[in-house]
């Protein structure tokens, strides 16, 4: 698979939280790390106006988002209930994303790697044709092997995996805005 070459921006991408909920998110592997660069996500989202939709897994069994995240959802976001390991499969992903027009990236964090979010990743690359970015340190799994086995597959695949600094900061395109300014604390 041929991988796009382009500058990432806030302008033609959209973020996919997934499945960072309640009773999943004790289980995996480093969580509070996953928890704190996806803060630094959904910050981010809201400061450059980045849509976002959100995915919760079978949330009657596993909860809802967790709280502090949950938080920081912008309110025009969607809540997207699934049972299927793929977001796109999700009742009502197809509305959801026919909000994203002239979007043609998508952002993806939560877990787990190497069940959801790569199904999510293969899905959106083969049947919508999106390029794919893998926010790798806001992505966990419940063992670290699965996880890095999940994002070696993507990148694998022709998603481009990076951290969330990297990600921010490529949206941001440069210092000394009043963004940049708003966001730096994030790594301070």
């Amino acid at each position: 698979m041929l991988i796009q070459h382009k500058a990432l921006s806030a302008e033609s991408s959209f973020m996919l939280m997934i499945d960072l909920q309640e009773r999943l998110m004790p289980a995996i592997y480093e969580n509070d790390s996953i928890i704190q660069n996806s803060l630094k996500l959904l910050k981010t989202a809201s400061e450059l106006s980045i849509p976002l939709i959100v995915t919760e897994q079978y949330p009657k069994g596993i909860g809802n988002t967790i709280k502090t995240l949950k938080n920081l959802i912008p309110e025009n976001s969607e809540i997207l209930e699934k049972l299927t390991f793929s977001c796109l499969d999700a009742p009502d992903f197809e509305k959801s994303l026919s909000k994203m027009k002239n979007r043609d990236t998508v952002i993806l964090f939560g877990v787990e790697t190497h069940i959801c979010v790569l199904s999510t990743a293969i899905d959106a690359m083969e049947k919508l044709n999106l390029r794919v970015v893998i926010a790798a340190d806001a992505c966990g799994s419940r063992t670290e092997k699965n996880h890095i086995l999940g994002l070696e597959a993507a990148r694998n695949l022709g998603c481009l995996v990076v951290p969330v600094e990297t990600v921010i900061y490529h949206m941001l395109g440069r210092a000394g805005t009043p963004q940049f300014k708003a966001l730096l604390p994030l790594f301070k």
